[in-house]
């Protein structure tokens, strides 16, 4: 395979995973609102959790509910549409390693969100919109699942997609723990309990943990089950498994594969109950954070041509 193909197919999976992650976020927040109407700075953390606070200030200079969502839906450089157009096209240049029903699948997406986008701005239209964009990516990627073979292009793929769920997940939970020790809003403290369960169904982990979890929802069993559980999806202990074994069906693949294999370690190594009692759960999510990207620029390195 050629590199250029595998790192399109590979950033395929990244902008894919991050189009229906975006989404999940802004409806949760939007129902958290609900919730929590007296919390003035919700909006705010939707920055935080993707990263883009720079790029957002340098469009807007007020950090309301319109300017954020109106951002995450529709930038220019980091945003739901332009996850789309980059995800269409990464398909496009490599239609003929992929069923063709997938570049349908992403088009039709692209379509739709050309002509209904700005209708998520406003609340009465932002429902339908975004359970629109995330049926549409589950509809690929089951299709693709069901209909694609398990050759280099799926891993690299797969390795995409899985790595940028993980990262999602740690950026969520983070968050969470960040917002419960915000002295500048101790109010949210009274709230606990519902912050930790907007964090589970920003993940659609909520059923999932009751299954697994015989107890009330609480910082330590959700940070235990996101980080840790082996049989989640979107856990980052899943997550990295995955990725782990898709790294050994491929050549070349001894630097990664170390590099992954120790963040792993780490990770299983993890004292949950030891990191809530202060800042070191963020302090270890920073650190997995930066072994991810590392990880990240070895697969750039060993099988894209060049050091990221």
């Amino acid at each position: 395979m050629l590199s250029r193909v595998a790192e399109r197919m590979y950033w395929f999976g990244r902008y894919v995973e991050r189009i229906e992650n975006t989404a999940r976020l802004i409806s949760v927040n939007t129902n958290l609102v609900l919730d929590l109407p007296h919390v003035k700075y919700i909006w705010g953390s939707l920055l935080s959790i993707t990263g883009y606070e720079k790029q957002f200030f340098e469009r807007f200079s007020v950090e309301d509910e319109r300017n954020i969502i109106k951002f995450l839906l529709d930038d220019d450089s980091c945003s739901i549409m332009m996850s789309v157009r980059m995800a269409r096209e990464n398909a496009r240049t490599t239609r003929e390693i992929m069923p063709n029903e997938a570049w349908e699948k992403i088009n039709r997406l692209y379509l739709y969100l050309q002509k209904n986008i700005q209708k998520g701005v406003k609340r009465d239209g932002r429902h339908q919109l975004l359970k629109d964009i995330t049926a549409q990516c589950q509809e690929l990627n089951g299709y693709l699942a069901g209909c694609m073979s398990a050759d280099e292009a799926w891993a690299f793929m797969k390795i995409g997609s899985d790595l940028e769920r993980a990262d999602m997940t740690t950026r969520i939970l983070d968050v969470g723990c960040l917002n419960l020790l915000n002295t500048e809003h101790p109010e949210i403290r009274e709230q606990e309990t519902i912050l930790w369960m907007n964090v589970l169904q920003s993940l659609t982990a909520y059923q999932m943990y009751r299954q697994h979890v015989d107890d009330t929802v609480n910082g330590e069993d959700v940070a235990a089950f996101l980080l840790l559980d082996e049989k989640f999806p979107r856990s980052v202990a899943h997550c990295l498994y995955d990725v782990n074994e898709a790294f050994r069906s491929l050549p070349n693949h001894e630097m990664p594969l170390k590099n992954i294999t120790q963040t792993q370690r780490n990770i299983s190594h993890a004292d949950i109950p030891k990191l809530l009692g202060g800042p070191g759960l963020h302090k270890f999510i920073d650190d997995l954070q930066s072994d991810m990207a590392s990880i990240h620029g070895d697969i750039a390195a060993t099988w894209f041509g060049y050091d990221n």
